[in-house]
């Protein structure tokens, strides 16, 4: 297994993966050809450089991805970073959970996030992948968990 960053050739990989993950949730109210080429049109666009994507790979097949959005905050006069970042659809296929692919797949991510100087990560889990969150220092804020890793001011404990 490897982790590499996902281009804009990978849209259409990234969106199998998408609708795979969203379908175990719930019944999808949209045909998968349908859904797949919508998303691979919003990868494409221009407002993707706020987004960054992973892909774990098993030889030549995909098994997992996870997204990053990099999210402005407003100006701040105290020393404290001004952007934060949004982890959203960690997804491993069924057939390679509990093989450490999540954990990979987010580090990548913690590990842009950190290179990049963020203030703090955030992220809606499921019920599933809170205990892999809470390995790696996420704490639990009502529906959200949060990950700082800048300390500073007013932060709450």
């Amino acid at each position: 297994m490897r982790i590499r960053s996902a281009g804009t050739g990978d849209a259409a990989v990234l969106a199998a993966l998408r609708y795979e993950f969203r379908a175990e949730m719930d019944a999808p109210i949209e045909g998968r050809d349908a859904f797949e080429e919508r998303m691979r049109a919003w990868w494409a666009d221009s407002r993707r450089d706020q987004w960054r994507a992973w892909i774990a790979v098993d030889g030549d097949e995909p098994i997992g991805e996870v997204f990053l959005q990099v999210v402005e905050k407003l100006p701040n006069p105290i020393s404290e970073p001004e952007r934060l970042g949004y982890v959203t659809s960690l997804y491993v296929t069924p057939a390679h959970r509990n093989a450490a692919v999540g954990g990979a797949l987010l580090d990548c991510a913690l590990d842009d996030c950190r290179r990049d100087g963020l203030d703090t990560v955030v992220l809606w889990p499921s019920s599933r992948s809170r205990p892999l969150y809470r390995r790696r220092g996420f704490v639990e804020r009502g529906d959200v968990m949060e990950l700082p890793l800048v300390p500073h001011p007013g932060r709450n404990a």
